[in-house]
């Protein structure tokens, strides 16, 4: 009934917030239509510049909020459209051109630059909108924002040019309505919003005002208005695709060419559909693996651009974890007697995949995802026949997502989401569902929400149901910022087939408190306090797990120097009911004190460095760990720069599970070191072809000393009579060596080698020297792949072919000439 109550004082709030209106102030613009496009060379010289409207008076976003831009960097846009898209030509005033920072760059990666920035908001609602920048080094970044989060996955097909003059630089950019999404109007009026980066005193300025003391960034827009009778074209367009790989390890050698393609259509203005066919991702970059001795799996990032790429309706909730599509094998294998196991795979093959999405004029978002993957075997051989058989640990599955998201209020939404696995066979099938209610006032000063989830797991003779729910409240303006949230998960909840969850079994309680500098003070640009509380409990049988309380903060000075530190600790020590890995047991853990201090000098140097020092100390000699971060960069010029980071972690007098002898849970306490190096380097010929170097080496050791019996209570009792050997060794290195061509727009020919060994020791080797000799005795991988993907839109084809429906002044933007090179 408490809930019930706090969620109804959260309506109230709300209800109360909504009568204060929206006290935003928005600029307006209106865009000309123009009947002859001009020629994206970074040049503003066509006539047509002259008769547009202009947006100026642009005002500093950071670090002086709210001060206007001074005479000496005046800045004006001109905006213009046609039936094919919208024209942005800017003028960027410098005292000394000399001085712009321009470091180039891989595409979608910025560095020292200053830069030219588009917001684009097709539906006008503040919560979704379609980022373009580039640099003044020519280089283009793109996203979507959804309610201030930025997916940078996503690669436009749109072309820019720049130009550094004798008082100014200067950015013409053409972004097709392709690229875009807004509703089926005669009159549009879109959301707009500019900014202009001026590195070397690193000051941000934004067309419309975005006031740093309340709401997030995109609430912040002005308008576009006057786009008027657009007859867009078909957005239909293909990615074919060719790749050919020659690969050796362990002495064998395979050559292997695949083909596929990618499609994407417009089923209406606002929706499209995303379609994979003879997927291919073998030049992914390689997971930076690591040695896990906890309760949990590791999650491992996405690397695949299909399923990074405008996902953000499908991240709603967290129930989708791309990765759980072509993963690992669900299933055991039958071992007899005579039986090995010759081959397991790691991976299960993708068929095809498919998403749908897009909104409504009305805010209703919907999307959809579907996935198949192969049947997949491992294989068993006979030792007395040596006859092989297959055995099928992976069924045929499908995998689907279905979202609803209905904003309301310009920055509140509500949403449901349903995720299904379907496996073929006596394989395990599953489903999740949850519902979200996401509210912020119109002033944009309060924020609450409440969230509900359900997971169904299907087994041949069994069903788990599970449940999820949370409520809170958080101020989200001002100097003082507060929050306060309740959050629960039954034991059963398990969303692993599609998602990702770890802990279970509890009810949390947390609160925070936070002061920031709003505006420079003193020698300080921003100062963040930060104060965290946490309490959970286990649900089921009730038992208290952990008090938690947590204090960070970061400085950056006048001159761009970042450090910070915090404290952290647990005064009443853990009873840890997920290491004991078996339900009902739990192991007490002593308090910890934890503290830590981090450093960075000023990245607009050519030589840069940073570092961290963090300490664990526990009560009762259970654990004492040191960990020290240290990443120096260098950048020799604008084309060639360099990053190394080196890891520590020396871990002493650790406890924690090993085994589990028909209810004889065994912890041991160990010693562990961990160092992880890793190498990136970039050499940037021009901005649309890049050299890129990655290097990793992680390396970790575990030497047990002695061991110990759980019993009921959580207490640990030395056990001398258990003798087996868990002390490990794990090395992990990867070598990644890629060249990168952007071609054509939205084409890209890639030439990648990697090396890669992975070694795994039942002995802890302390001796680098000895070390580094198991690892290259190891088998090596080593892979070299060309592959080559063309982008190509059907109204560009179509105009190849001389067909009639485009104009011909039209199809001039699809030729080279008119463009040049694409950056």
């Amino acid at each position: 009934m408490k809930y019930l109550n706090f969620i109804f004082l959260l309506f109230s709030l709300h209800i109360v917030s909504a009568q204060e209106g929206d006290s935003i102030s928005r600029k307006k613009i209106d865009a000309i239509r123009i009947t002859e496009a001009p020629k994206i060379d970074g040049v503003l010289d066509e006539l047509i510049w002259n008769s547009a409207s202009v947006a100026t008076n642009f005002i500093e976003r950071e670090p002086n909020n709210g001060t206007p831009i001074p005479d000496s960097l005046h800045t004006e846009v001109r905006i213009v459209y046609d039936d094919l898209g919208i024209y942005f030509g800017a003028i960027m005033n410098d005292p000394n051109t000399s001085k712009i920072a321009k470091e180039l760059t891989e595409r979608d990666d910025i560095g020292n630059d200053d830069f030219f920035f588009i917001l684009l908001n097709g539906y006008n609602d503040h919560q979704q909108s379609f980022e373009f920048i580039v640099t003044a080094a020519g280089v283009q970044w793109d996203a979507k924002l959804t309610n201030g989060n930025e997916d940078s996955s996503w690669n436009g097909v749109w072309y820019s040019n720049v130009k550094i003059n004798e008082d100014n630089w200067t950015a013409e950019i053409f972004i097709p309505y392709s690229q875009l999404r807004f509703p089926e109007k005669d009159i549009q009026t879109w959301g707009l919003n500019m900014e202009r980066e001026f590195r070397r005193e690193r000051r941000r300025f934004s067309w419309n005002h975005v006031d740093n003391s309340k709401g997030s960034f995109s609430i912040y827009d002005g308008e576009i208005h006057n786009i008027k009778n657009i007859d867009a074209p078909l957005r239909l367009s293909f990615q074919p695709y060719v790749s050919s790989y020659i690969t050796s390890f362990d002495g064998k050698s395979e050559v292997s060419v695949n083909g596929g393609m990618d499609l994407k259509y417009g089923i209406t203005d606002a929706f499209t559909l995303d379609m994979i066919l003879i997927p291919d991702f073998g030049q992914t970059k390689f997971d930076e693996r690591v040695l896990n001795l906890s309760a949990f799996e590791v999650q491992y990032e996405e690397q695949r651009q299909f399923f990074t790429e405008g996902t953000e309706l499908f991240s709603k909730g967290n129930l989708f974890y791309s990765r759980r599509v072509g993963s690992a094998p669900t299933g055991a294998v039958q071992i007899n007697d005579n039986d090995s196991l010759s081959f397991y795979p790691q991976t299960v093959d993708l068929i095809n995949a498919m998403k749908i999405s897009g909104r409504t004029d009305g805010g209703l978002g919907i999307g959809f995802f579907n996935a198949v993957t192969e049947r997949t075997y491992a294989e068993i051989t006979n030792t007395n026949t040596n006859e092989t058989r297959e055995e099928l640990v992976e069924p045929l599955a499908n995998y689907n997502v279905f979202v609803l998201d209905q904003r309301f209020g310009e920055n509140s939404s509500i949403s449901l989401v349903n995720t299904n696995t379907t496996r073929e066979g006596n394989f395990r099938d599953a489903n999740a569902t949850g519902l979200y209610l996401d509210v912020t006032n119109k002033k944009n000063t309060i924020k609450y929400w409440v969230s509900g989830e359900g997971s169904w797991v299907m087994q041949v003779d069994s069903t788990k149901f599970g449940t999820e729910g949370s409520t809170g409240i958080s101020k989200i303006a001002g100097n003082h910022r507060l929050s306060g949230e309740v959050n629960f998960r039954t034991k059963d909840y398990d969303i692993n087939d599609l998602g990702y969850s770890s802990t279970t079994n509890y009810i949390r309680y947390y609160g925070y408190y936070g002061y920031r500098y709003l505006k420079p003070k003193g020698n300080l640009n921003n100062m963040y306090l930060n104060f965290n509380l946490n309490l959970t409990r286990r649900l089921d049988p009730g038992l208290y797990s952990e008090f938690n309380f947590n204090f960070n903060s970061s400085f950056t000075t006048k001159k761009f120097i970042s450090f910070g530190g915090g404290f952290e600790m647990t005064p009443f020590g853990v009873n840890d009911i997920y290491e004991p890995r078996e339900e009902g047991r739990y192991v007490k853990v002593p308090s910890y004190y934890d503290g830590w201090a981090w450093f960075e000098t000023d990245y607009r140097k050519k030589f840069a460095i940073g570092i961290t020092y963090d300490w664990y100390v526990y009560s009762e000699g259970w654990r004492d760990e040191k960990r020290i971060d240290f990443y120096p960069r260098y950048r020799f010029s604008d084309k060639w720069k360099l990053f190394l980071t080196t890891n520590v972690i020396l871990n002493n007098e650790d406890r924690g599970y090993v085994n589990n002898l028909d209810g004889d849970i065994i912890f041991g306490q160990r010693d562990r070191n961990t160092i992880e190096n890793a190498i990136e380097s970039q050499y940037i010929f021009n901005n649309v072809m890049a050299l890129n170097l990655s290097f990793r080496h992680y390396y970790s050791d575990v030497s047990y000393d002695k061991f110990f019996s759980l019993e009921e209570d959580g207490n640990l009792i030395l056990n001398p009579d258990y003798l087996e050997n868990h002390n490990t060794t794990y090395n992990n290195w990867n070598i990644d060596l890629r060249f990168s061509w952007w071609f054509a727009p939205g084409s890209q020919l890639t030439l990648l080698y990697r090396n890669a060994i992975e070694s795994y020791q039942e002995e802890a080797v302390r001796d680098l020297n000895r070390n580094f000799d198991n690892l290259f005795n190891e088998p090596q991988l080593h892979s070299l792949s060309l592959r080559i993907s063309y982008f190509l839109d059907y109204n560009r084809a179509k105009s190849w072919f001389g067909k009639k429906h485009l104009k011909e002044e039209h199809a001039s933007i699809y030729n080279n000439r008119k463009y040049g090179r694409r950056l």
